[in-house]
């Protein structure tokens, strides 16, 4: 099968995958183990980063999951509504909820969860924690506007920037920051876990370790 995903519990990888599902095409999944995931036989040769995830097509490899739930719409979704087209009002904005995802919203996240847990006794940094929690927490009431007149981001219906942008409070949620969300943002994010495609995500990956 040349669609591959290689994918770790949880992580960001939860993007490309979703959106493979809602898609209902075939692809194999790669499960990795989180910690030491370079151990993967010639992991490195296919993603020399070292990240997850990785989505390989044919010749293709990609290492950005908001570009890979971009990339699945474009080649295989033409019958799909996931995607907002270059002719429709909200592309721009559909665009930039897609690159927000990651570069506004995961980001900071990446650093609460880096200088809380995984780094060593004497590099735990609460200030560094605390900083990037405020800066995640003021930018992703950008989320919560909105929704004050619509129940998905863009195209006024579920697409892949909701998929995107749904990781990053799917992250929040397990970082147990989703208590600060404001009423609509998480109602909007029980609801998108909802869907049965992503339900299929977390059963397939129910036997995998817990990264954290």
């Amino acid at each position: 099968m040349e669609l591959k995903l290689y994918h770790c519990r949880d992580t960001r990888s939860m993007r490309p995958f979703w959106t493979l599902e809602e898609l209902g095409i075939d692809y194999e999944l790669i499960k990795l183990p989180m910690w030491p995931r370079f151990n993967y036989e010639n992991y490195l040769e296919i993603n020399s980063l070292g990240t997850v995830p990785t989505l390989t097509d044919g010749a293709v490899t990609m290492t950005e999951s908001a570009a890979m739930t971009q990339y699945l719409v474009d080649k295989y979704g033409s019958d799909s509504s996931l995607a907002i087209k270059p002719d429709e009002s909200d592309y721009g904005e559909y665009l930039n909820w897609l690159h927000r995802s990651d570069t506004t919203l995961t980001f900071p996240q990446t650093l609460v969860l880096r200088y809380s847990t995984f780094e060593k006794p004497e590099r735990l940094s609460p200030q560094i924690v605390d900083d990037y929690t405020k800066w995640f927490l003021s930018r992703v009431k950008c989320v919560e506007r909105a929704l004050q007149t619509r129940d998905y981001l863009c195209g006024g219906r579920f697409t892949i920037a909701d998929i995107a942008v749904h990781y990053a409070l799917y992250f929040a949620r397990m970082l147990n920051l989703d208590v600060k969300f404001g009423p609509r943002t998480k109602a909007y994010l029980d609801r998108l876990m909802e869907r049965p495609a992503f339900q299929r995500c977390l059963e397939k990956q129910a036997d995998m370790e817990v990264p954290f």
